[in-house]
């Protein structure tokens, strides 16, 4: 009797040691950074492999330009759809700000004031949405497409077919200069941006009360939490990001123009959602918003370095989009079938 006694533990902690080994094993595979990580990979070595120019530093460096601020404004958007909102303005933003700028340097604003005023401006946009989605309880997509064709109406009648340059060195330099010449300094405002918002969202208060409003908004306000001060907070963070990624747009293509920035809320939403961030809120992390925005980008750059047509990079944005949207939602569908 004692020797079946003393032989069961082992027998049972051998088998509760092997279960919760591929417990492990399977939970790493559900979780969707993982297997963003592994898209990545495969990506990264398809490319190396079919395009010989590919896997070069300076090319690689080089190409952090085309999706940095796109990247930028894809932070503050994914603590909004976490939050159970969304801001479809951000490329009217980005223009109405561009434009603002022009303005201000045609009246000999030095540079660090543009800076300012481009900032300034994407603030006070996302001010408004923020205003009108929280003061009047209206639907954050049915107002910022008003604000987007508010802002962008704007823009084109101040510029109209006119465009605006001669921007000084100092935006240039933050728009297409480098760190050590090797670091693009707009992936360096990227990185740290990326930084502070994972503390934000992972590391404080502020996050977890994120999170408790995109599960419950009511349960939320019911628990203390001043929700409707939060989503003001996110969609004027939103616009101040989308004026500092104006304003190194502005710097790296030298010039402003209405049509600056066209169509990227699409790109951006996309890669939020790819990023495993769930459209229904309350669920995803920066970790899987940046792995999103390094697959999207090796995506991007392998297909220009095969000469596809944009229109070609736009369906397949657009095919990405609604790929995980769906694949989630069947994938829970069939697990509870």
């Amino acid at each position: 009797m004692n020797t079946v006694v003393d032989t069961v533990p082992v027998k049972t902690s051998r088998y509760e040691i092997s279960e919760r080994g591929s417990f492990r094993a399977a939970d790493l595979l559900r979780h969707w950074e993982f297997l963003l990580a592994l898209l990545l990979i495969a990506v990264f070595c398809i490319n190396c492999l079919l395009l010989p120019h590919f896997f070069d530093f300076y090319n690689l460096a080089d190409s952090t330009f085309n999706f940095s601020e796109k990247a930028l404004i894809a932070l503050p958007m994914a603590l909004l759809i976490i939050c159970r909102e969304i801001d479809i303005s951000v490329s009217a933003v980005i223009a109405l700000s561009s434009v603002m700028m022009g303005i201000a340097n045609h009246y000999g604003v030095p540079a660090a004031g543009l800076f300012v005023i481009g900032i300034g401006t994407g603030t006070l946009c996302g001010l408004l949405n923020g205003f009108l989605v929280t003061r009047f309880a209206l639907p954050s997509i049915v107002v910022t497409i008003g604000s987007m064709s508010l802002f962008r109406g704007l823009a084109s009648v101040v510029l109209g077919d006119q465009a605006f340059t001669n921007y000084p060195e100092l935006l240039s330099d933050w728009g297409q200069g480098y760190f050590f010449d090797i670091l693009p300094r707009p992936f360096a405002v990227l990185i740290v941006a990326a930084a502070l918002f994972a503390l934000l969202l992972h590391c404080t208060t502020c996050g977890r009360r994120i999170y408790a409003i995109g599960n419950n908004p009511v349960t939320a306000r019911f628990s203390g939490i001043a929700v409707d001060r939060y989503r003001l907070m996110l969609f004027v963070l939103t616009g101040a990001m989308a004026g500092l990624a104006a304003c190194l747009l502005t710097g790296r293509i030298g010039s402003t123009r209405p049509n600056i920035a066209l169509g990227w809320e699409l790109e951006i939403i996309t890669v939020v959602i790819l990023g495993g961030v769930s459209i229904a809120g309350g669920a995803g992390t920066i970790g899987g918003v940046l792995l999103a925005i390094l697959t999207l980008g090796m995506v991007t750059y392998g297909l220009a370095l095969a000469n596809v047509p944009g229109i070609i990079m736009t369906i397949v944005v657009g095919a990405l989009l609604l790929t995980t949207i769906a694949v989630p939602r069947l994938l829970r569908g069939k697990t509870t079938r």
